[in-house]
């Protein structure tokens, strides 16, 4: 082979060489890149804000399946495994009891929104003894767990789209934390969701500021915080956690309360069965509604994310509530 074409030959491979090193390097840092902040959140809400503030730089896994009632939560132990991979795992304390009890494997990782949102409301949960026998009963005398009348934190902060927003803003300076070179897109990101909870909280104010019943009866307790943000007074059916059933008692005295402050309708939920709403409703004289408490999406969802759901939540309350 004469000199010129072994040197042109040579140049040739050398470059074929770089050309496909440099395209696998390529290829790995896009993979790299892809992979992204490993994020797990406890349910829907707190995966919406994630999602939100992490951008294209977060892998966000919800570990309460859609459809699931999130209080109810039961974690695999693929789920458990999970948690210890993750670099970060965003939950709220005593929401769900299992989560609680397992975020440990989660260790520095693990972050409480319940922090940022500032859970300011409580409220009076009420222990029913109904079929116990009387051994039953004395056993739980002394359990404060069982406790008559007891004080708990109400955790459905989301549904004031202002507390959401602090959250919002707490996450992408953890975010930032696990990953400083996404600091800037974390805090713009936070920003702009700021921006449309800001925007949803106005119509909100605006669209609940002239009610003729100012009394909401829902399912159960998860309207606390949206109550005492617009002005209405809530009256949870059942307790904060839906499975907690009420008394026939209760149930007579809210049916009483419905008829006693003009209510026209009694809520339901996406994520509950609807009995005893309904029950409550149908003694009263009323109406249902469904008010959905965003602890997370189905097919059945009036929206495709928490802004358009609160959006119809609006709308379902202004005209049962008769807002002008």
């Amino acid at each position: 082979m004469p000199t010129t074409t072994r040197a042109l030959a040579s140049a040739t491979a050398a470059a074929t060489a770089l050309l496909l090193a440099a395209c696998g390097s390529s290829g790995d840092d896009a993979a790299a890149a892809a992979d992204g902040v490993s994020v797990e959140a406890a349910f829907y809400p707190l995966q919406w804000a994630a999602e939100r503030v992490g951008g294209d730089r977060v892998d966000v896994a919800s570990l309460t399946p859609p459809g699931a009632e999130p209080h109810d939560l039961e974690l695999t132990p693929q789920d458990v495994a999970s948690l210890s991979e993750a670099d970060l795992v965003v939950y709220l304390e005593g929401f769900q009891p299992a989560l609680d009890d397992a975020v440990v494997e989660a260790g520095d990782a693990a972050w409480d929104a319940g922090d940022a949102a500032d859970l300011s409301l409580t409220t009076t949960e009420e222990h029913h003894h109904e079929g116990e026998t009387q051994e039953e009963h004395a056993g739980h005398a002394d359990e404060e767990e069982h406790a008559e009348g007891e004080e708990v934190t109400d955790p459905h902060f989301w549904l004031d789209p202002t507390r959401l927003a602090d959250v919002g803003d707490a996450l992408a300076g953890r975010l930032a934390e696990v990953d400083p070179d996404g600091a800037d897109t974390y805090r713009d990101n936070a920003a702009a969701l700021r921006g449309d909870l800001e925007a949803l909280d106005a119509e909100m104010e605006q669209g609940l500021a002239d009610c003729a019943v100012t009394t909401l009866v829902t399912g159960h307790d998860a309207f606390g915080y949206l109550a005492e943000r617009y002005g209405l007074d809530v009256v949870g059916i059942s307790g904060l956690s839906p499975s907690s059933e009420p008394s026939p008692a209760q149930l007579a005295e809210i049916s009483t309360l419905v008829r006693e402050r003009g209510v026209t309708t009694v809520y339901t939920e996406t994520l509950v069965d609807p009995a005893v709403a309904e029950t409550v409703a149908r003694e009263a004289g009323v109406q249902t509604a469904v008010l959905d408490p965003i602890e997370g999406l189905t097919d059945e969802s009036a929206g495709d994310d928490y802004l358009a759901v609160m959006r119809a939540d609006l709308a379902t309350l202004q005209e049962g509530q008769g807002c002008a």
